[in-house]
């Protein structure tokens, strides 16, 4: 399926959803409800489907959209960018669930009408689960979140057969430039009124790229992309990963990044220790010892250099992506996530003497930090 046969949205109805239910499904259900669900940042919309004689309660229906014009845009800067010929939630998720990952099952893809029917994994994100919960329930569900992490790294990238496009596609110094310079167009410039001067400029591209090209270099592994707390859902005992459709390739760090310095919550210092030391034993669990001296596993002081490097760019990408959000999408809900997700950039520069020149050109325009 290429891209040009996805549907902008249209409205719903029972007689829409009536030909999949009833002979499209591996199984017959009667729709007895349809309600929408609070949507994430795509341009994708959701709804929850709750049935009547059926071997399971409800599904999640996702309704597709025309790309949006930020992925787009991200995906042209990179000469890694694959011939996109089946939808990637589709074939990564297909992958993941031939390695025994916990992602939705697939009952149904209308493809012309682009409706997606997905196993229902409810509602509960691992960030509210740790809201509603005590330290000690956090913590067991974060190192649920290692283990589940250990998983689909090992498993992924070292499996035989590589069908997934993940493996069509990379990090590279294009597309690490790329989601900075977005960052420095809304999360600085926008949100400021005006361009950066010349001289800050200079200096904060130069030090991006020095970041960009240390990072590009280290080993790869398969990357979920965005495994954070609110595409984690807790099921019970299961912990369901979703919105996996952008894996890549990408270094160790970046995943265990997207978890550990999360915009949506803050960990203690002492918790991301812990899960960090969990995510390195269970790699060398399962690796050789090359393999963990390739990822830098065997050195607790260069790991988590690197492991602080990827936060930073990490986080500022999605500091300028929340901006972005807001001024392009009218979506401000993201606003209130920013001072969080700038103030581990700010920690994690602080850390490193080569990256000083970047925290005092960068300090001036980033107002949590002055």
């Amino acid at each position: 399926m290429t891209r040009d046969v996805l549907r902008t949205h249209s409205p719903l109805t029972y007689n829409l959803l009536g030909q999949a239910l009833q002979a499209d499904l591996p199984f017959s259900a009667q729709c007895i409800a349809c309600h929408p669900l609070a949507g994430d940042a795509s341009n994708r919309r959701y709804y929850r489907l709750t049935l009547a004689e059926a071997p399971v309660d409800s599904l999640i229906l996702m309704q597709l959209a025309d790309p949006e014009g930020f992925k787009a845009s991200e995906e042209a800067v990179s000469g890694s960018a694959p011939d996109v010929t089946e939808l990637p939630f589709l074939n990564v998720l297909t992958f993941l669930r031939s390695l025994d990952i916990a992602v939705p099952a697939s009952y149904y893809f209308d493809e012309s009408g682009g409706l997606l029917y997905l196993e229902d994994f409810g509602d509960l994100t691992l960030a509210e689960a740790c809201a509603a919960g005590d330290q000690a329930r956090c913590e067991q569900l974060y190192e649920q979140a290692i283990d589940t992490l250990v998983q689909i790294h090992v498993r992924a990238t070292w499996h035989e057969q590589r069908e997934c496009l993940a493996f069509e596609r990379a990090f590279d110094v294009p597309l690490f430039m790329w989601e900075f310079e977005h960052f420095l167009e809304y999360g600085v410039e926008a949100r400021q009124g005006k361009p950066l001067g010349d001289e800050a400029a200079r200096h904060i591209r130069e030090a991006f790229q020095a970041m960009a090209e240390y990072i590009v270099v280290q080993p790869r592994v398969f990357t979920h992309r965005d495994y954070h707390s609110r595409n984690l859902m807790v099921a019970g005992k299961r912990l369901g990963v979703i919105d996996f459709q952008d894996a890549l390739l990408g270094p160790a760090t970046y995943d265990l990044a997207s978890l550990l310095r999360d915009s949506y919550v803050a960990l203690p210092e002492h918790v991301i220790d812990k899960m960090i030391d969990r995510y390195v034993r269970g790699m060398c669990s399962e690796l050789d010892r090359a393999r963990q001296q390739e990822l830098l596993l065997d050195d607790p002081v260069a790991f988590r250099r690197l492991f602080d490097y990827t936060s930073i760019q990490r986080n500022l990408k999605a500091a300028g992506r929340f901006v972005y959000i807001d001024r392009v999408k009218q979506n401000p809900k993201f606003l209130a996530d920013i001072p969080r997700t700038l103030g581990y950039v700010r920690n994690n520069l602080a850390k490193y003497p080569e990256l000083h020149t970047l925290l005092i050109h960068l300090s001036p325009h980033v107002p949590e930090w002055q």
